[in-house]
């Protein structure tokens, strides 16, 4: 899937829009996509100026965010008008190894189970095969008013 696709299954947008291209998926079971990390990110103006560092809490946001594709395209649908993909939960998380400009973000989502709107999946960042960071996330699909 590339970017134009993504954007039919996820309301993100620039700049927390951090899923750039779909390498792989198995319907029900696993996907796989990446994050171009440059040093044009707005995050990096503030994180830090003269040590840039991507903030772990993005990471954990692109992981989500690889979630949601692998959701939508285990239901077989895209998002309806006024329905989000949100969180539930984080458990887990760890952080590895530092996320810096020029790095390609492999990100990682397994689907664990799925009781009801709640979907629980593993998840892995990756930059050149080394683990960035790791997290159990729980997302829910829901309608919005």
């Amino acid at each position: 899937m590339n970017v134009n696709e993504i954007k039919k299954y996820l309301a993100h947008r620039y700049p927390f829009l951090l899923v750039d291209k779909v390498l792989d998926y198995k319907v029900g079971e696993w996907l796989t996509a990446v994050k171009n990390v440059t040093v044009n990110e707005p995050f990096f103006q503030g994180h830090f100026p003269e040590y840039p560092v991507m903030p772990g809490v993005l990471i954990i946001e692109a992981m989500a965010q690889a979630t949601g594709l692998l959701g939508f395209r285990t239901m077989d649908e895209q998002p309806s008008e006024g329905m989000l993909y949100l969180f539930a939960g984080v458990d887990k998380a760890r952080f590895k190894h530092q996320v810096v400009p020029g790095d390609v973000l492999t990100l990682h989502a397994k689907l664990i189970t799925r009781k009801r709107d709640i979907w629980k999946f593993e998840c892995e960042a990756r930059v050149d095969e080394k683990l960035a960071a790791s997290a159990t996330i729980m997302c829910a699909a829901t309608k919005v008013k």
